[in-house]
C-alpha cells in the first residue's frame, strides 16, 4: 500500500508556536517588546484563524475562513495606519461585499453541484470553480484524465471502473479547494503529491485481485487546498 500524508495544519500551528516561543525569548532578552508586537500585530491572529479554518475543512467551507482573513486584513491595515484610524468605515462595506460573495458562491454551488448517476466516459475531465461537483465513473476501459477544483469541491467515485491499460495516470489539482477520490481496492495507487500550504492524503488500502495487477498513477497538486484518496 502506498501511503503519503501531509498534515499542513500541524505544520502551520507548529511554526506559529515556534514563532511565539522565539518572540517570548527575545522579549526576555530585552531585544523586542512582546507587548508592543501584540498590540500592533494582533489582527494576524484573525488571519491565522481563517487560514486554519480553510485548511482544516480541506477548503470546502470557504465563507467563514475568508471572512476572518478579510476582517483581520482590514484591522491590520488600520493598525499600520494605511486605512486610517476609523476602521469601521471599511468594515461595513467589506461585510456587505462578503455577504454578496456568500450569496453568489451559494448560487454557484446549488446550480453546479450536479451528480452524475453513472457515467460511462473513458476519460475524466472535471472542473469546478466556486462550486461542488460529484461524479461517479463506471467505465470498463478507463484511460485516466484530470480534475481541477478552484475555490470549490470535487468528489470522484471510481470504485466501479476497470483500467484500459495496466497503468493509467490521472492529474488532480486543488487550488483553494478540495478533491476527494475513491479508488477500487484491487487497483494499486501510486501517488506523487505536491502540496503548497495544502494537504495531500492517501488512505487507500490496496488488496490484490485475481486478475492482472492494475495501477492508477495519481499526480496531486494542492495549493492552499486539500486532496484525499480513499477506497
Amino acid at each position: 500500500m502506498t501511503s503519503q500524508r501531509h498534515s499542513s495544519g500541524r505544520i502551520f500551528w507548529g511554526l506559529v508556536l515556534i514563532l511565539l516561543g522565539v518572540l517570548f525569548l527575545l522579549d526576555q532578552m530585552g531585544r523586542v517588546d512582546f507587548g508592543d508586537l501584540i498590540s500592533s500585530w494582533w489582527p494576524l491572529i484573525l488571519i491565522a484563524a481563517g487560514l486554519w479554518q480553510l485548511i482544516s475543512s480541506n477548503f470546502k467551507e470557504l465563507t467563514g475562513g475568508f471572512f476572518l482573513i478579510a476582517l483581520g486584513a482590514i484591522f491590520q491595515l488600520a493598525k499600520l495606519e494605511i486605512l486610517g484610524r476609523n476602521v469601521w468605515h471599511y468594515v461595513w462595506p467589506a461585510l456587505i461585499i462578503g455577504l454578496g460573495l456568500w450569496v453568489l458562491i451559494g448560487a454557484f454551488r446549488r446550480s453546479s453541484a450536479a451528480r452524475f448517476p453513472g457515467s460511462k466516459e473513458d476519460e475524466l475531465d472535471a472542473f469546478a470553480i466556486f462550486a461542488g461537483l460529484n461524479r461517479r465513473i463506471e467505465s470498463q476501459s478507463f484511460r485516466g484524465g484530470k480534475a481541477t477544483a478552484i475555490m470549490g469541491g470535487i468528489e470522484l467515485d471510481l470504485t466501479s471502473v476497470r483500467l484500459a491499460e495496466p497503468r493509467v495516470g490521472i492529474e488532480l489539482t486543488a487550488i483553494m479547494g478540495g478533491i476527494d477520490i475513491k479508488v477500487p481496492r484491487h487497483i494499486r495507487v501510486e501517488l506523487d503529491g505536491n502540496p503548497v500550504l495544502g494537504g495531500v492524503e492517501n488512505k487507500h488500502n490496496y488488496t490484490p485481485g485475481t486478475g492482472a495487477e492494475q495501477t492508477l498513477s495519481i499526480k496531486a497538486t494542492a495549493i492552499l487546498g486539500g486532496i484525499d484518496i480513499k477506497d
